[in-house]
């Protein structure tokens, strides 16, 4: 055996050129491969983070929507205080809190963004709750509180010099639809682009700012027993369905946990990654193609040197180790530098969103099984692609070889 890769690495570093040219195929297909899924894998495990901050006792209730936008901002018809009212009284309900989402321009040091608007409710106990539940922390400054009146807090990107030309500190004034506000505090950079690019401000502000009348964008429930949380669900959507006269299965809003937006989620991601990891996989099967012509020509040009092999007494099974083994080696090595290509584009493309959003959102780890199952899948790829030359080498008559 130690012949036979002595022999094959020979004869590969006799056509260098065409070797590389060779494992190009198998570079990109490896490399797309790695860099892909490992992406994919670091945003999962974002997602799954910011899931992760959710309470798992909370229901959302929303409107159904008619396009892409912030919760609630394209509902033709808005939640309002009459079924604010009916999820309050729901056995298992603990407290509800209504929640605005808008867009809106906010101005500073002569310059405009169209940064996320959102409310707090007044009582500090529902406050807390927001915090907790959102997993916000601050940074800078301090929290908003109950009685707090001309005051916002800022998301970390929205403080940043790249917002408005200038850095924003605690103590700033920011104009927002005309009407100035004192930032109180700037939250902890957040690994969710939403957190870091909101304002928020205390409810009655944030009505009287915007002349909202009675309508929300979404409501918040608590439930007591989470183990109880789709029942509580369930009664909930019955007890809507009821008031707004709809029958089962035509309901114009919906209740969903922490838990079901993770599964819907992950299904989306893993569909992403299936299709990613087909369109890469065609760079293999184009690689594995250019190792079996490679493998071919071989065999061709070859024809002498394995008569005289045959004619000193090298039988059929060591012509084709020898062959197996040079196209083994083809896919192993380019399974090995692909898959390292592959890892350092997945980190140099982490570090250039992290440098973009300011925050670390596509965090990236070595999948050591992901990187050896890569590579092996190249080196059998090329064994197989070089199974037909070498099956033909090693049947080529040793006289007819000579003559050639």
């Amino acid at each position: 055996m130690k012949n036979y890769f002595s022999l094959s690495l020979s004869n590969l570093k006799k056509r260098k050129l065409r070797a590389w040219l060779t494992m190009l195929g198998i570079f990109i297909g490896i490399a797309a491969v790695v860099s892909l899924i490992t992406l994919g894998d670091g945003l999962r495990t974002a997602v799954i983070g910011q899931f992760g901050s959710l309470s798992i006792d909370t229901l959302t209730i929303q409107n159904a929507e008619t396009g892409f936008g912030p919760p609630g901002s394209t509902a033709i018809e808005k939640l309002n205080d009459r079924d604010l009212d009916i999820i309050e009284d729901v056995s298992g309900v603990e407290t509800a809190i209504p929640r605005w989402i808008r867009i809106v321009k906010a101005e500073y040091n002569d310059n405009s963004i169209f940064p996320y608007l959102s409310n707090l409710p007044e009582e500090q106990e529902k406050i807390d709750f927001v915090y907790t539940n959102t997993g916000l922390e601050i940074g800078r400054g301090r929290l908003l509180k109950e009685g707090d009146r001309g005051k916002i807090l800022i998301g970390n990107g929205i403080a940043k010099k790249s917002s408005f030309d200038k850095e924003v500190r605690v103590g700033s004034e920011i104009e927002i639809q005309g009407k100035e506000f004192e930032v109180i505090g700037i939250l902890e950079p957040s690994s969710s682009v939403i957190f870091n690019g909101v304002i928020l401000m205390m409810e009655e502000d944030m009505r009287d700012l915007l002349d909202i009348g009675d309508e929300w964008d979404l409501i918040v429930a608590r439930v007591r027993d989470r183990d109880k949380i789709t029942n509580v669900a369930e009664d909930l959507e019955e007890k809507l369905r009821r008031d707004r006269g709809l029958k089962e299965g035509e309901e114009d809003f919906s209740i969903q946990t922490p838990l079901e937006s993770l599964s819907a989620i992950n299904t989306i991601l893993n569909a992403i990654n299936l299709v990613v990891t087909g369109i890469a996989s065609i760079s293999l099967i184009i690689g594995g193609i250019g190792i079996a012509n490679t493998m071919y020509t071989s065999v061709l040009e070859r024809q002498k040197e394995i008569g005289t092999m045959k004619a000193v007494g090298a039988e059929n099974k060591d012509i084709l180790f020898i062959y197996l083994i040079e196209s083994g080696l083809l896919g192993l090595v380019g399974g090995i530098i692909g898959a390292l290509l592959g890892l350092g584009l997945a980190f140099g493309i982490s570090a250039a969103a992290a440098a973009a959003l300011g925050t670390n959102l596509l965090e990236v780890s070595v999948s050591y099984s992901l990187l050896i199952g890569s590579i092996l899948f190249s080196a059998i790829i090329g064994m197989l692609a070089g199974t037909l030359p070498a099956l033909q080498a090693s049947k080529l008559n040793p006289s007819e070889a000579l003559r050639k």
